[in-house]
């Protein structure tokens, strides 16, 4: 009776245990993540993603931020495609109505 008792504190302590280890590395690893998540600049970064929305299955729209300029892209397609420059080609783009 007193070694399942001990049996059943020490295999609850080694639960806690690994998942204290599980949610501290968890934190630590968002806290020092090598990648920036999507929509966020670290300082001195010239390239973002601004937005991704997805078409269907495959293809996907991503407008992409460089130097201050924004790109849209079309992936996943047979091939990947520059779309453009948002607004570019549109007289009064940009501006607010």
């Amino acid at each position: 009776m007193h070694d399942s008792i001990s049996s059943l504190l020490t295999a609850g302590a080694a639960l806690i245990a690994v998942l204290a280890v599980i949610l501290l590395s968890g934190r630590v690893a968002r806290r020092f993540a090598a990648i920036p998540r999507l929509g966020r600049r670290t300082p001195g970064t010239r390239l973002a993603i601004t937005e991704t929305i997805a078409l269907d299955q495959r293809r996907r729209l991503h407008l992409i931020s460089c130097d201050g300029a924004e790109f849209l892209l079309l992936t996943g397609g047979t091939t990947d495609v520059v779309i453009g420059r948002p607004g570019a080609g549109a007289p009064g783009a940009g501006e607010a109505p």
